[in-house]
């Protein structure tokens, strides 16, 4: 049955494929179209300049910039660099486009390494610096004024969205890995994050100055208080919150992201994108935060940057690369295709209810298909995890991105008295999941606040492949009343193969998520019960 199960992800997991994977990242998609005659490529340049940038209040920001020696005036992108990290970031695609006829400039937020300040995490401070960054560019670069782009991965994707609703000479944004809902990132499902919040926190106290407001903030969130204000301040910090104003300037957006992004999950960026009413393109591929645009930022081949470039060339410098005629949607596959949509409600064409059956006494497992169960409710004890968990930050669904092994679970091995369990006969057709799947559960509990996690599964036999999962937590409801939960799978574009099986795994607790479960207090999972698959 192991081996079965491998012959499903082995031939992307050699130590040789892992070793090439930069090389091939490109090579299943298909080459982008030709750039038009006219663009400038491999032009000489000035070479970079490291300068200091003032923006008011005795704060200045280190950046440096890179040019062609032609005269001018050219188009312009600036570069915001990532939570932890400077302006070093974006050298080889700063070099890249200058030869291209671009000025490029990089800069470093406040608060990081040697620019002065403290962390403002894209606050109302991080925005306007941007503006004084491109003050300084026009003023001191051979910039058009009116050709000049924002880009970006993580922290960087963030300052730009927000800020092309704050400055109308932003004429496209390219933001990479980034948020659009800060209150989502830090309670999705009304569930907290430590993981994450720790590794953001981790990188501002060793490589940057956390503002009083950062810190006394980030204290809040493990403590779990003033939450009200926690959200006010998360939104605050988040593009959905002025999409009016960015529709109201018309910046050519692209947002490129991951599936599996334990930093910011990428269904806020789906809801965004349906809203920009300007130029927009949304792309999502399989791979954790910042992964997958990783490889371009070291000058490598990468399927990512190449968008991003040809996405500059059209909108910003004026060049018509083909790119506003293709679909604005892209979804790069777990096996390597890539699909083209007009919209989101174009992704899924049916959706498929399964209802969760109920368990059978001999093995613990219920079936997952037909109509949903109204009998044989299942009692779990919660506060303890599983073995079914989504893994560690950044790290699990990356590898999964470079090797194709998701995290496996030994279905048999899942403890029953934990979690309900629930399989799919094997189908006869390969299932093309797309888009967002949503789980009804209904449950008793016995007390007004808790937590679930949801897995989805692609099974072979007793083991099973990680395809995604979803926390909720619920509060303020009465003990001993059943109570609807609705769960909403972060978006995917997932193959399960024919005759493999799907298993739902529900249970209390993930590493991932501070839930808000009572040790061994119980909840009942009953009916009626569904999966609902968005297929393709």
């Amino acid at each position: 049955m192991a081996q079965r199960l491998l012959s499903r992800w082995f031939p992307r997991s050699s130590l040789f494929v892992a070793l090439l994977i930069p090389v091939l990242a490109t090579a299943a998609v298909p080459s982008p179209l030709p750039v038009a005659h006219g663009v400038l490529t491999a032009a000489a340049t000035t070479g970079f300049k490291f300068v200091d940038i003032p923006v008011g209040d005795g704060v200045v920001l280190k950046a440096n910039h890179i040019a062609p020696t032609t005269p001018g005036p050219h188009p312009a992108v600036v570069f915001i660099s990532s939570w932890g990290l400077n302006d070093l970031e974006y050298l080889a695609q700063a070099k890249a486009l200058a030869e291209r006829g671009y000025v490029a400039l990089s800069y470093t937020p406040r608060g990081f390494w040697a620019s002065g300040g403290g962390i403002d995490t894209a606050g109302p401070a991080d925005i306007a610096d941007t503006s004084r960054v491109l003050d300084w560019l026009v003023a001191n670069t051979p910039t058009n004024a009116a050709r000049i782009g924002l880009a970006g991965v993580s922290y960087g994707a963030g300052i730009s969205l927000i800020a092309s609703g704050f400055d109308s000479r932003v004429k496209a944004v390219a933001a990479l890995s980034g948020w659009t809902d800060l209150v989502a990132s830090l309670y999705g499902g009304d569930t907290r994050r430590p993981q994450a919040v720790a590794l953001l926190d981790l990188a501002a106290r060793f490589l940057g100055r956390p503002s009083p407001e950062l810190r006394t903030r980030i204290d809040d969130y493990f403590a779990n208080r003033d939450i009200e204000g926690l959200k006010q301040w998360g939104r605050l910090r988040s593009a959905s919150t002025y999409v009016d104003r960015i529709n109201a300037n018309a910046p050519a957006i692209l947002i490129a992201n991951a599936y599996g992004d334990s930093m910011f999950p990428p269904n806020q960026l789906v809801a965004f994108f349906s809203q920009l009413t300007g130029p927009k393109r949304l792309e999502l591929a399989p791979g954790d935060h910042a992964v997958v645009e990783a490889t371009g930022l070291v000058g490598l081949p990468n399927p990512v940057w190449t968008s991003v470039t040809r996405w500059l060339d059209q909108h910003v410098a004026g060049i018509d690369t083909g790119i506003a005629n293709e679909p604005p949607l892209v979804l790069r596959t777990y096996d390597g295709d890539v699909e083209g949509y007009s919209t989101w409600a174009a992704v899924s064409s049916s959706t498929q209810r399964l209802g969760l059956g109920a368990i059978r006494l001999l093995d613990g497992t219920g079936t997952l298909g037909g109509a949903p169960s109204t009998s044989g409710a299942r009692t779990l004890w919660g506060g303890v995890d599983t073995i079914a968990d989504a893994g560690v930050p950044l790290l699990t669904n990356g590898l999964q991105a470079l090797t194709g092994i998701p995290p496996i679970v030994w279905l048999p091995g899942v403890n029953r008295l934990r979690a309900g369990v629930w399989t799919s006969p094997p189908s006869s057709r390969e299932l093309s999941l797309r888009g967002t799947a949503t789980l009804r559960l209904r449950i008793t509990p016995t007390t007004a606040s808790g937590t679930v996690v949801a897995y989805l599964y692609d099974a072979v036999g007793d083991f099973g492949g990680l395809v995604t999962h979803v926390p909720l937590s619920w509060h303020g409801a009465t003990p001993g009343t059943p109570l609807d939960l609705d769960l909403v799978f972060p978006a995917t574009a997932y193959d399960v193969p024919a005759w493999h099986q799907l298993a739902l795994v529900v249970d209390t607790e993930d590493p991932l998520y501070l839930g808000a479960n009572t040790l061994n207090a119980t909840l009942t999972v009953g009916g009626p019960s569904w999966l609902d698959l968005p297929l393709r």
